[in-house]
């Protein structure tokens, strides 16, 4: 990191000093200034400048994930967050003392602002350095809470799938008997005396190893920055696991909505219902319109941009589409910049249909696409975990992911897998051309944000010629 920002340094007359954590030769070090800090105590001066600071102060810029265009600084106040993270701390019933494991990236705002509440409740909180590390810190922690992006459920979820297909004879039988017992599940004992008895059996003989490779702690899981899959809520919940969903931007510190665990505090397919003192409209247009303490002050050095998002009355236009219903619960339907239409005029939101897709096993990631075409199209990645498994059942010779992809065996299994989820959309949302993307997608290769979005605007550009194919 020194040697990133050491030729810029004599550019810079206000910095004095650069101190490194660790003690590397000829440079200053931390040690150096915690010594310089107990010889020079100005007690006075410190009280000055804690007097000093106001709620309306900015004690951070957090940058927004920049997934349909550049990144924007979000100016946030001692009061926006702080209103905030009191304002939904009230859902965990836990006293001080359990445990909270933390692994997503802490310069977005959803894991910044969870870290200030685990503070505030008293939580002991487990740092994990990678997220490809959480299975095995989880299990050592034990934690009791935790906050995630639907993709990493997704991946436990497939994991725990890909692992209960090995399973051979009477116990591979049992364990997709409670899987599809769990993708049933409903809230509140709604399904009756019968299921419930069949669930607690279920939960015996099956899901009590999926707490168990968890942790045996683990009991609420809080979701948000992406739309959670309704059926991956319903299956984490009849195993166990409380998923609560909730709504937010980088503008509004982040959490606007969430669900509860109160009686008829949670429903399935929503984000959950307002936070308290805060005000939530729908637009005449369907945009999500916010007001209240939580709204940022402002973007940094960008005033066109803030009086774009925020309009004269303080309402704080999100850009995402949505519905309340009428318990009281958010929907979110689309985002506003994602939703595109096609050259007949139909309008598509993409997120919808992804989230569909995603569903299947043989679907890892997808982006849907069609501005102005005449069709809808998709990039799609597949499980190469999952396809591997497939064709070790099937008696196929799995050797690279190009060659696997090109067998016609294989494209007709895709194919019938898109043909089996389009059923669920309507002629203009259906995806009538489609590319099989030879690597996953990653953070480190640049199509997904450090919360695990798509960054829609560079996939865009990087498949800019399979995009061109896929409507020529």
């Amino acid at each position: 990191m020194y040697r990133r920002i050491s030729h810029i340094l004599p550019n810079i007359p206000t910095i004095k000093t650069v101190y490194t954590f660790k003690n590397l030769k000829g440079l200053p070090h931390l040690g150096e200034l915690i010594e310089l800090g107990e010889k020079n105590k100005v007690p006075e001066k410190l009280q000055s400048i804690k007097d000093s600071i106001t709620e309306n102060d900015i004690p951070t810029i957090i940058y927004t994930s920049g997934t349909v265009g550049n990144p924007k600084g979000v100016l946030l106040t001692h009061k926006n967050i702080i209103t905030d993270f009191i304002a939904f701390s009230q859902i965990p019933p836990y006293e001080p003392g359990v445990r909270a494991m933390s692994f997503l990236p802490i310069c977005h705002v959803y894991e910044r602002t969870v870290n200030y509440f685990y503070l505030y409740k008293g939580y002991s909180v487990y740092y994990c350095d990678n997220i490809a590390n959480v299975g095995e810190y989880v299990k050592e922690v034990k934690p009791h809470i935790m906050c995630v992006v639907p993709r990493l459920l997704e991946k436990i979820y497939d994991k725990i799938v890909n692992t209960g297909s090995k399973l051979k004879g009477i116990k591979k039988y049992i364990f997709f008997w409670a899987l599809h017992l769990g993708h049933r599940y409903e809230l509140d004992k709604a399904k009756g005396w019968l299921y419930e008895m069949e669930l607690k059996l279920a939960r015996k003989l099956v899901f009590s190893k999926w707490k168990q490779s968890l942790g045996n702690n683990l009991d609420i899981i809080v979701s948000g920055g992406a739309a959670l899959q309704p059926r991956l809520a319903r299956i984490f919940w009849a195993a166990g696991f409380r998923v609560l969903e909730g709504y937010g931007l980088s503008e509004t510190s982040p959490v606007i909505t969430c669900n509860d665990i109160i009686a008829k505090g949670t429903k399935f397919g929503t984000v959950g219902k307002v936070l308290e003192g805060v005000e939530v409209k729908i637009a005449d247009d369907g945009e999500i319109i916010v007001y209240g303490p939580i709204i940022m002050k402002g973007y940094y050095k960008e005033p066109g941009l803030t009086k774009e998002a925020i309009d004269d009355k303080g309402w704080f236009h999100t850009g995402d589409i949505g519905e309340i219903d009428n318990d009281g619960f958010l929907k979110i339907t689309g985002r506003k910049k994602e939703i595109f239409k096609t050259s007949f005029g139909k309008y598509v939101a993409p997120q919808l249909i992804e989230n569909k897709f995603k569903e299947s096993d043989f679907i890892d990631n997808i982006m849907v696409i069609g501005e102005n075409q005449k069709f809808a199209a998709a990039l799609v990645v597949p499980d190469f975990n999952n396809l591997r498994n497939w064709c070790a059942y099937k008696g196929i010779v799995y050797t690279t992911n190009d060659e696997m992809l090109n067998l016609p065996r294989i494209k007709k299994r895709f194919a019938k897998e898109i043909a089996k989820y389009n059923e669920h959309f309507g002629d203009t949302e259906k995806i009538k051309s489609y590319e099989l993307m030879k690597n996953d997608w990653s953070i480190e290769t640049g199509e997904l944000t450090a919360t695990l979005k798509l960054r829609r605007t560079f996939l865009n550009k990087k498949y800019a010629a399979e995009i061109q194919n896929l409507f020529s």
